[in-house]
């Protein structure tokens, strides 16, 4: 019998987002899985690691608002060819602004959204975290507390191990 890995997108910013996502990566050889993060120095030696199972996204500040604005057009462009050359069933983030896109194209597409609301917040919303709080299948809270802010969540507990 053929048995095909469904195919998942692991997607996050750079940073302790990526850190949080790549917590994760025991999942990964479970899926026929990929990696998007944005590119920056430190983690250019992923490609090392991943290969063809990782693409990068610009890296962009809101601190620069008015380049910021140029590289998010961008980067929604390249989300939306990105999107249709992996083709997930499943889309799994740790956020934030690059996230975002990925999401929205997902669901308008049917794929499934698992969204893991930021350890590094405990007792707020994060913007991303509201942006896909009503639309994700499966909305993961790393603090108890969280709960209260996010009622339809799941607690997950710590991603860290």
């Amino acid at each position: 019998m053929f048995f095909m890995k469904k195919k998942v997108l692991f997607i996050s910013s750079t940073g302790g987002h990526l850190s949080e996502m790549l917590q994760l990566s025991p999942l990964f050889e479970k899926y026929d899985y990929h990696i998007i993060t944005e590119k920056d120095k430190a983690n250019e030696s992923l490609k090392e690691k991943y290969g063809d199972k990782i693409d990068f996204l610009p890296y962009g500040t809101r601190s620069k608002l008015f380049s910021y604005i140029f590289k998010y057009f961008y980067l929604c462009l390249k989300t939306i060819y990105y999107y249709f050359k992996i083709r997930p069933k499943v889309i799994i983030t740790t956020g934030t602004h690059t996230a975002g896109p990925m999401c929205i194209i997902g669901k308008i597409f049917g794929s499934k959204i698992i969204y893991i609301e930021t350890f590094a917040n405990r007792n707020k919303k994060t913007a991303t975290g509201r942006l896909i709080y009503p639309i994700a299948d499966l909305f993961i809270v790393q603090w108890e507390e969280m709960l209260k802010i996010y009622p339809k969540a799941v607690y997950g507990g710590s991603i860290y191990q």
